[in-house]
């Protein structure tokens, strides 16, 4: 799912290449998409894209008489632009949405049969704050706010950096990063954190965020961002099960757990402390090595 820097580099590709211009045509290619049906659809049609905005993980486009188009990516949702004359290149299969204005075509697109991404048009700033989970913004939060965003219940680490009634914006992909440059285990519990591992939590989280938002940004240049994906080469740890952690270079480990995966170091992050996989160590029970020098 795209996450925070990932949203951030939409919005700034959106700015440049949609607001100011009128919305000549919107095309709905797929009967799930649209999840809204007051204000009709229709009514942005023929207006002028004001501005756009990130709300947490939804790209917001705002139109003339307080509309709010929400886009919603989920997982496999994606944004692409295209050129007047330039071939689509896309299936029509992944299509969930077109919107062509005089100079481009934006296309709402999905790889998954699944259908989860969506839009819908609200009316009203209190209709689009009704949409926003709350978490507050990482990159804004003073060192309080951060504390007590995490420290508001008593979960597991990686939970509550995930957790958009706490953080708006972060997903299991940038908080892999962010708890292996922070050398914390995701599993350890927000309340037993000392004050130091809270600090670095919050620098951290920052620092990677930021690193993140400034590299796609740099990729995408003036343009588009095409190739909008949870598993970089640059990454430290995230999607990178079994490879040299870039510090150390011991193995990258994972627990798997429901349709999600967190990767971690066990020497950088848990003083090399294999953390229980939910599956294999039910299968393995007593087997199950207990360090990473056990394996």
């Amino acid at each position: 799912m795209p996450e925070l820097p990932d949203v951030v580099v939409y919005v700034e590709a959106l700015e440049r290449h949609v607001v100011g211009r009128r919305l000549e045509r919107l095309n709905l290619l797929s009967p799930f998409v649209l999840r809204s049906v007051d204000p009709p659809i229709d009514s942005i049609v023929g207006t002028t894209v004001g501005g756009v905005r990130r709300v947490g993980k939804r790209i917001v486009l705002e139109f003339p008489a307080d509309l709010f188009l929400v886009l919603h990516l989920m997982i496999a949702g994606r944004l692409r632009w295209r050129a007047p004359g330039q071939k689509i290149g896309i299936g029509a299969k992944l299509m969930l949405a077109t919107f062509e204005f005089a100079d481009g075509l934006l296309l709402f697109t999905e790889a998954s049969s699944r259908k989860r991404a969506s839009m819908q048009l609200v009316n009203g700033e209190a209709a689009l704050r009704a949409l926003d989970p709350g978490g507050v913004e990482p990159l804004e939060a003073t060192r309080e706010q951060f504390h007590d965003a995490l420290t508001r219940e008593n979960h597991t680490v990686k939970r509550a950096l995930t957790d958009p009634h706490l953080f708006s914006g972060i997903g299991n992909a940038y908080s892999d990063e962010i708890l292996h440059a922070a050398k914390l285990s995701p599993l350890k519990l927000t309340r037993s954190m000392s004050d130091a591992e809270v600090l670095c939590l919050y620098d951290a989280t920052r620092a990677t965020l930021t690193r993140w938002t400034d590299l796609l940004r740099a990729q995408t240049g003036g343009g588009f961002p095409e190739k909008v994906t949870a598993f970089r080469d640059e990454m430290a740890v995230h999607g990178r099960f079994k490879q040299p952690c870039p510090v150390c270079g011991s193995p990258v480990q994972r627990i798997v757990y429901a349709d999600n995966e967190c990767n971690y170091c066990a020497v950088c992050q848990t003083n090399g402390r294999l953390l229980a996989d939910r599956s294999l160590s039910r299968l393995l029970k007593d087997d199950w090595p207990k360090s990473i020098d056990e394996r």
